[in-house]
């Protein structure tokens, strides 16, 4: 299976997409993609989000489209049924590290501490989502664990906006950065697609 990060390439930001029906989903997906992104992750936030997965990959078959916010093996085999190409976690447990150990599909954990670092490393993870990055402790923290997790890389996601993205890219144990400010929600609500193409352009330059 290959890694997370090279599942996004040269791509350094997951832009997340949050929809309140599957075409709205696919709209601001065909936005992401028309600023070259190959990868995007759609979070279960709504009572749409499964069936957005689906369209999207139905509608735009040469994007990769992840699942975010999964909390438990139910959910991991609701979005993989939906056709998810990989899976976000916000947070971690050992039943939850295990049935991702154990997925058919490339999954991001979640970690906000030291410990959790280490516990996913335990189940073999040393690709993580560092969640709610800001609140956590941010780029310094980040920085401060390097040398402690070595070959341990992050995509911090929480409070990451065109404004700090650069602080966490600078650094040399963070793959990518996740985030919404690409899709700015009166954006979507306007049908602005041409904003959001705009927005990721410049967050992934």
């Amino acid at each position: 299976m290959p890694t997370f990060s090279s599942m996004m390439g040269n791509q350094t930001i997951l832009p997340i997409v949050q929809a309140n029906t599957p075409q709205e989903g696919v709209e601001i997906a065909r936005a992401m993609q028309a600023a070259n992104l190959t990868a995007v992750e759609v979070v279960l936030r709504t009572e749409q989000a499964l069936a957005t997965i689906t369209a999207i990959k139905q509608q735009l078959p040469d994007l990769k489209v992840g699942a975010g916010t999964v909390l438990d093996q139910s959910m991991i085999d609701a979005v993989i049924k939906a056709g998810a190409d990989f899976i976000v976690t916000p947070a971690s447990t050992p039943a939850l590290l295990k049935a991702l150990s154990d997925c058919s599909i490339p999954a991001l954990p979640g970690v906000a501490s030291a410990s959790e670092v280490l516990m996913a490393r335990e189940f073999g993870f040393k690709e993580l989502k560092f969640f709610p990055a800001e609140q956590k402790g941010g780029a310094p923290f980040i920085k401060s664990i390097s040398s402690v997790f070595a070959g341990t890389k992050f995509c911090p996601t929480g409070g990451i906006h065109a404004g700090n993205k650069a602080d966490y890219l600078n650094l040399p144990n963070v793959f990518a950065v996740g985030g919404t400010w690409m899709a700015n929600a009166e954006w979507i609500k306007a049908g602005e697609w041409q904003k959001i193409t705009d927005a990721c352009i410049e967050a992934n330059g």
